[in-house]
Formats: structure tokens, sequence, C-alpha cells
């Protein structure tokens, strides 16, 4: 929760009341009860964090998860080019290091897309609660300025989440290379096997060259959009 605080600039009793309600959420979603979002959102807003602050909590996250997501996809093709031209032992040494740091990238992986995920839920939620209060205003020019600044805000964060997206995208096609080269390795544990590895690293190296570039626009679109809601 230290972003949450940084972003919403929360008393530290407001925040102790924010924490506490983290546990609320997790056991409603492991009941499978219906409702829990809301309840969320509800039990946030009584201690002073609205939807557009915990939108900003959130994509500060997602940008945090794809900065060590490239991290540890540059690490896993480190190891896999330190695999080749090793002999003897220390091969296997190489091959559990290249495991471990294509494991790391798997779980990164996986975070990158629920932080995703979370940024669209209330980014979605946000805009609907938006659009339905627009009926409530009584000043016609404040309600028309309100639909402007909702137009704005609906094309930064599909703009937002095009990027991150791309971002996801460019992810699967890194692992799936990995996660052959780990396989073969582990089936083949002798310097002889490695010699089939060396003209396949081109094409591993584009790919995390092409993770990396998605990433970093992707790290601009949050930050922008983060410089424009603060």
């Amino acid at each position: 929760m230290k972003n949450l605080a940084r972003s919403t600039k929360m008393p530290r009793g407001m925040l102790a009341r924010a924490q506490a309600t983290v546990p609320i959420l997790g056991l409603c979603a492991a009941l499978g009860l219906s409702g829990c979002q809301k309840t969320y959102y509800t039990l946030l807003e009584q201690v002073g964090v609205e939807k557009r602050d915990l939108l900003v909590t959130r994509v500060n996250r997602a940008k945090e998860s794809q900065e060590d997501a490239q991290k540890e996809f540059r690490d896993a093709l480190e190891k896999f080019q330190a695999v080749t031209g090793i002999h003897g032992g220390e091969l296997e040494d190489r091959y559990h290091e290249l495991r471990d740091a294509y494991d790391r990238s798997k779980d990164q992986a996986h975070e990158v897309s629920l932080r995703i995920d979370s940024v669209e839920q209330v980014a979605d939620d946000l805009l609907d609660e938006w659009r339905g209060e627009l009926g409530r205003y009584e000043d016609p020019a404040l309600r028309r300025r309100s639909q402007e600044r909702l137009e704005e805000t609906r094309v930064a964060v599909r703009r937002l989440l095009r990027a991150m997206h791309r971002a996801e995208q460019s992810l699967d096609p890194v692992l799936r290379r990995l996660q052959d080269r780990v396989l073969y390795l582990k089936h083949n544990l002798n310097a002889a096997a490695l010699a089939g590895l060396d003209n396949k690293l081109p094409d591993l190296q584009a790919d995390v060259a092409h993770l990396v570039q998605e990433m970093q626009a992707s790290i601009a679109e949050a930050d922008r959009f983060i410089s424009q809601e603060q």
C-alpha cells in the first residue's frame, strides 16, 4: 500500500483503514461472493480514496511490474548466452541458472498481466460511474465540462491500455522461445547439443529487444497518464 499512500497523500490513520479493506476483498473473492468490487470501492471511499486515486495507484504498479519484467527477461537472455561455449560440469550449473531465470520471467509475465487487468477493471468502473452521474447535474455548463473531461479521460485510458496490452503480447513469444531452450538443455546436457542453439540466439535477441521496446512505450504512456491525473 506504499504507492497508495504516496499517490493519495492519506494520513496514517486513513491508510491503516484502507489497508484493512484488502483482506475483506480477498475473503469475498475466495468465497465467490458477488458485489465484492463494489464493497471494496465503498470501503475505500469511506477513507477518502476515490476510484481515480485507485486508478493512478494501479497504473503505477503496472508500470513497476513492467520495469521488473524487462530486467527479468534481459537476465534470462544473458543466462542463455552464457550457456553457449560451456563444457563439462559447468554446463549443468548454467542450465539451472537459465531455468531459474526462465521461471522468474514467467512469474513476472503473469504479474504484468494481473496488474494490467486490475488497471482495466478500475478504469472501466470509473468511466461507467462517471457516465452514470452526468445526469445528476443541474447546471448544464458544468455537465458539459464534466462530459468533456470524461471523454478526455476515456481517450487517455484507451491509449494507455492499448500500449499496455501491446507490451503484454510481447511477453509470450519470448517465454515460448526460452521454454524451448530450457527443455532442450534439460534433455541434452552435453556440449555437442549446444551447437544447434547458437544459430537460434539472434531470434531470441530480437524478441527480447522487441519486448523491451514495447515495455518502454507502455511505461512512457503510464508516466504520461499519471502526470495528467496528479
